[in-house]
């Protein structure tokens, strides 16, 4: 199971809630029907009886289980359905060991399986297209809106997890932008957080949709749905109860899903470019001193926040009028934007609460 950086609170017990751990079971001619284009309902046969389960039969045939091999490394999670001749979302920290070499395999609901090539990934996002060979006819997934997601809401996890396929379990939407850090490789960035829109080495971070549906490791990679049966998130990262030098790697009703309006927008470049752009504010940022925000260490000549007039030593505390937390939230609310997008970010300097119109760029590739 990967570790992941992010939340740590002390427990009661003397333990620690160690965020996260991103939920896979590794070891080491026409064109199709598309759900990033339209949306047709799944037909399960029989139908259910209930509204959670009709949801739930109508996804359960667009969500897959993947198997990973690669060398002495091998994994397995979930994907979703993204096309009818074999586009599927998945977590890019599923299929990232076949990268450089190596075997996917996709099982669909039906049971069969069919080898699969790596479209595209984003690791900034922990997102990854597939694509399934010699398949047709699969049924994609329904697409809704995480936009329209209020906490309370119920919703249903569907993977495979501990590689049992098919699996459902239910839940409500616990929180909404949860910033998250996925822990990738040491940085050495500078000024703590590094630079805006690129959390250090090959970390994602994520303005994630937190749910206490239960979430294992293989649920990587697959549906979060809400009650109407439409996709709303990827299921993405679980945090776990460590005690010493333990942890308790299993669901404690702590789980985290990537927003689907995100996702669909990373899927569609990478299934058309086969990468990625993502917004950028241009500075360097570190956690604020004292209190929430994010603390601007520099501010690049030219990009978008100092042609909005944002100096060193300011501490972003909004974007669009929602809270910014830390550095990584400011990276989270930044990147679930595009370039190209005009945001209102409020700030302090020296003690005045201002705010500012930024119109956002483009992350540099270096």
């Amino acid at each position: 199971m990967l570790a992941v950086a992010g939340l740590m609170t002390a427990s009661a017990t003397g333990g620690a809630l160690v965020a996260l751990a991103v939920d896979d079971d590794s070891g080491g001619g026409a064109r199709a029907t598309s759900s990033l284009d339209v949306s047709p309902a799944a037909d399960d046969g029989d139908p259910a009886d209930e509204p959670l389960s009709q949801a739930a039969a109508a996804v359960l045939p667009s969500v897959v289980s993947i198997e990973v091999g690669a060398g002495q490394l091998s994994g397995s999670g979930s994907g979703i359905v993204l096309s009818a001749d074999g586009q599927i979302l998945t977590n890019n920290h599923v299929v990232a060991p076949a990268a450089d070499g190596g075997e996917v395999t996709v099982t669909f609901a039906d049971g069969t399986s069919a080898d699969a090539d790596i479209v595209g990934r984003d690791p900034a996002t922990d997102l990854a297209v597939i694509e399934a060979q010699g398949v047709s006819g699969l049924t994609p997934a329904r697409l809704g809106s995480s936009g329209d997601l209020h906490v309370g809401d119920t919703v249903l996890a569907i993977g495979s997890p501990l590689g049992l396929d098919g699996s459902v379990s239910a839940g409500i939407v616990s929180a909404l932008s949860r910033a998250i850090t996925l822990q990738g490789a040491p940085s050495e960035q500078p000024f703590g957080g590094g630079r805006e829109g690129r959390a250090p080495g090959e970390t994602a971070v994520i303005d994630a949709i937190q749910t206490d549906a239960a979430i294992n490791p293989g649920n990587s990679g697959g549906a979060l749905i809400n009650a109407e049966g439409e996709v709303v998130g990827v299921n993405t990262a679980i945090a776990s109860l460590a005690r010493g030098t333990t942890s308790q790697g299993g669901n404690i009703g702590v789980g985290f899903a990537i927003p689907i309006d995100s996702a669909r927008d990373i899927a569609r470049q990478l299934v058309e470019d086969g990468s990625v752009t993502h917004a950028y504010l241009g500075v360097s940022i570190a956690d604020a001193d004292s209190g929430r925000g994010a603390l601007v260490g520099s501010v690049e000549e030219g990009q978008p926040a100092a042609d909005a007039g944002l100096e060193e030593g300011d501490v972003i505390t909004e974007v669009d009028g929602d809270a910014v937390p830390d550095a990584a939230g400011l990276t989270a609310a930044i990147r679930s934007r595009s370039p190209g997008d005009t945001v209102e970010v409020g700030f302090t300097r020296d003690g005045d609460e201002r705010s500012v119109e930024v119109t956002l760029g483009e992350l540099p590739d270096d």
